[in-house]
């Protein structure tokens, strides 16, 4: 398969990634749609975890922790989109994810940046400051949740990373990761929302079968492709799901501030792009 139809199977993941944040946001009750689509991932998780090794001993503290931080970006995520737009939610937290990462890499592992790493972290900030104040009025929750949701992200992300170099199976970590993501929330909707799953299931199905489906999706295309592409470039185009949510939030969803959102998601690319250059 050529690299052209690879790079281009991770722009449509990056869309699909902000098409399953935009049902959330617009569903009319968001635990239950984010509940159904971790189901969905738990399923298919129990479906796989049979046919593939399990995961090895030393890897499960790692599973459990990325699984404990994702519950803490679930609840940061929901509060987020409770109270602001997709359009600017979305770039922060995504965006505020690799500048924890390097500012994590400097502290704890003693990395040495260089002009194209601190050009690149200069222009991701620059892109998230113009993020936090493209609004009518500075809502402090929002960017806390919005920024909280972003150390999360950085949080369960190396959590996984670390996991996945001490499982051995990369499939199986992933199959147990999504059981115990699911397990987790599904649980916590029934206590909540016991008396209205059925009633919510019956006229939304469909948009949750459809979330979950872009969700699951998403993740499994962009790690199908980074092992058989140059990881740099992959996680690049994968970056892009924020100009794709600035472009639904502000225009299709009618949130408003389309120009500046669309040109500060732009900018929070580029910083990233820059951020990832300098690794490879």
């Amino acid at each position: 398969m050529s690299l052209t139809i690879l790079y281009a199977a991770v722009l449509f993941s990056a869309l699909t990634h902000a098409s399953w944040n935009a049902l959330v946001k617009t569903s009319g009750d968001r635990l239950l749609l984010l509940a159904s689509i971790r189901t969905l991932g738990m399923f298919l998780g129990i479906m796989v975890a049979p046919f593939v090794p399990l995961p090895s001993l030393q890897s499960v503290p790692w599973l459990l922790g990325a699984a404990a931080m994702h519950y803490i970006y679930y609840a940061l995520l929901l509060n987020a989109y409770r109270l602001g737009d997709i359009s600017q939610v979305y770039p922060i937290a995504r965006g505020t994810a690799p500048l924890i990462v390097v500012v994590l890499g400097i502290f704890f592992a003693g990395e040495l940046l260089d002009r194209t790493t601190l050009f690149g972290i200069f222009v991701l900030s620059s892109g998230l400051f113009v993020l936090s104040v493209s609004g009518s009025t500075i809502h402090r929750l929002v960017l806390l949740f919005a920024f909280g949701t972003g150390i999360s992200i950085a949080g369960y992300s190396f959590l996984s990373g670390m996991g996945i170099r001490e499982s051995a199976t990369l499939i199986g970590y992933i199959a147990w990761l999504e059981i115990a993501k699911g397990a987790g929330l599904t649980l916590f909707a029934w206590h909540r929302r016991r008396g209205r799953i059925a009633g919510y299931l019956k006229n939304n199905w469909r948009s949750s079968l459809a979330a979950g489906f872009l969700s699951v999706g998403s993740f499994t295309v962009s790690v199908a492709v980074m092992s058989v592409a140059p990881i740099a470039p992959v996680v690049a185009l994968r970056v892009t799901s924020v100009v794709f949510a600035a472009i639904i939030g502000s225009i299709f969803l009618r949130e408003g501030f389309a120009g500046k959102r669309i040109t500060a998601a732009v900018i929070v690319v580029i910083g990233v792009v820059l951020i990832g250059l300098s690794a490879t």
